[in-house]
């Protein structure tokens, strides 16, 4: 169970389930050198049990390519990893590859932590990243990983629903966040309140920057300082309270403590006609929704002063500065990011492939909604984008402010004025210590 702000969280994952052969729950020691001659690479990630037989069919594929070098896996749930990083490296024990969390990787880079991938491009190549894709795994002029995968948020439509009401689903790439409102207090209308128009979190970053670069700012600029005016936020706030007090939204308290997964979903359950997911959950949530979603545009887009929508990636693959066997762990890179069949296997677990050709050509492989999916991400990166910076140290500390202040707004006990105020209060703080 978790709380019932977390539930719309778009940067969540999922917990752990059993190890499966080759791959190991905690962190142990780093890469070595077997007695046989092999050699041994530490590979550490987060994710599931699910995500970890997908993993390892892939580095399966590389040790049979490789059969000098062993990789050892070890996988960890989301909320302990990052501690769990930060010991290995503090006690001197890094592992080879790792995937390294955005709102990390700064201060690692910083650190001079991970190998500068700018001075390995005879190993692992880069060519066929997009410039979007490219521009997240940057700090200053160094790159120090590759994007484990490609997502972004996009907005779902129930088309059962709508047409059970005879309501009218808006072009998606042109609508305004006037459009939803007007759609969602329709849905609202028609349906007596048996299912409420739309549910967007407020206090979900993901969905915040896209809004904040529609209105030509950035949640951070480039020398990691919070970008966003107190007369942006307080309109985000607005909206939603704007929408909740017309009926399209839903009333305060609606929002119960439920399960992450979209099967548990209120737009599952019916009660809720659209929402905004990560674009590479649509797979899941069409199957729990009777098969008939449509993935949309974010609203905005069209009207804004420049584009919101931008590509993220869930981490990237990075390399311990301190690896004992750097060039076998740039081959490992390589591998992930590069081989076709090692992305069939790995599917869309973690997104897209970072590279733009081997998306195209695992798209075929892939099931219906995630072609869908892949569609859409491909689309956005044939589009100019606003690059979104890595996350400065501190930047946690604005997620938590976000989470307290949405349900005091929600529940009148903040105006979105005050909230605005206590987020930029926040994000001052935690960004200058």
């Amino acid at each position: 169970m978790i709380s019932r702000r977390d539930m719309l969280r778009t940067a969540g994952l999922t917990g752990l389930g059993l190890a499966v052969a080759a791959c190991g729950r905690g962190f142990g020691g780093g890469g070595s050198e077997a007695a046989s001659g092999k050699i041994e690479l530490n590979m550490v990630w987060w994710g599931d049990a699910f995500r970890a037989q997908k993993t390892q069919a892939a580095l399966d594929l590389f040790m049979k390519a490789n059969p000098g070098i062993t990789v050892n896996t070890e996988y960890q749930d989301s909320g302990p990893y990052k501690d769990k990083l930060a010991t290995r490296f503090a006690a001197g024990n890094p592992p080879d590859l790792m995937m390294m969390r955005m709102d990390s990787l700064r201060e690692y880079a910083d650190r001079k932590s991970l190998l500068n991938l700018n001075d390995h491009t005879g190993i692992v190549d880069t060519t066929n990243l997009s410039q979007a894709a490219a521009s997240l795994t940057k700090v200053g002029d160094a790159v120090y990983g590759i994007p484990s995968g490609l997502n972004a948020i996009g907005y779902i439509v129930n088309k059962t629903i709508i047409d059970q009401y005879g309501v009218t689903i808006p072009d998606g790439a042109t609508w305004t966040w006037q459009d939803l409102a007007t759609f969602a207090k329709e849905i609202t209308d028609k349906s007596g309140k048996k299912v409420y128009g739309t549910l967007v979190d407020p206090a979900t970053l993901a969905n915040l920057v896209v809004y904040v670069s529609q209105q030509g700012e950035d949640l951070f600029t480039a020398d990691g300082k919070f970008g966003v005016s107190e007369a942006t936020l307080t309109k985000w706030f607005q909206m939603f309270e704007d929408m909740r007090k017309e009926g399209g939204f839903p009333p305060a308290g609606f929002v119960e403590t439920i399960g992450s997964s979209p099967d548990q979903s209120y737009i599952a359950k019916g009660s809720i006609a659209s929402q905004i997911i990560p674009s590479n959950g649509f797979l899941g949530y069409n199957k729990v929704s009777g098969g008939n979603l449509v993935l949309l545009g974010i609203p905005g887009e069209a009207t804004a002063k420049r584009r919101g929508t931008n590509i993220g990636t869930p981490a990237l693959w990075s390399i311990a500065a301190a690896s004992k066997h750097p060039k076998e762990a740039l081959q490992l890179l390589d591998f992930l990011i590069n081989d076709v069949e090692a992305n069939k296997a790995m599917g869309t677990t973690r997104g897209v492939p970072a590279s733009t050709v081997v998306a195209d050509a695992i798209k075929p492989t892939l099931e219906k909604d995630d072609q869908v999916a892949t569609d859409y991400l491909i689309g956005l990166q044939k589009q100019t984008l606003v690059a979104v910076p890595p996350y400065p140290k501190g930047a946690s500390g604005i997620q938590d402010e976000l989470t307290a202040v949405a349900p005091e707004v929600e529940h009148g006990r903040l105006t979105p004025a005050e909230a605005a105020k206590k987020v930029i209060e926040a994000a001052t703080k935690a960004l200058s210590q």
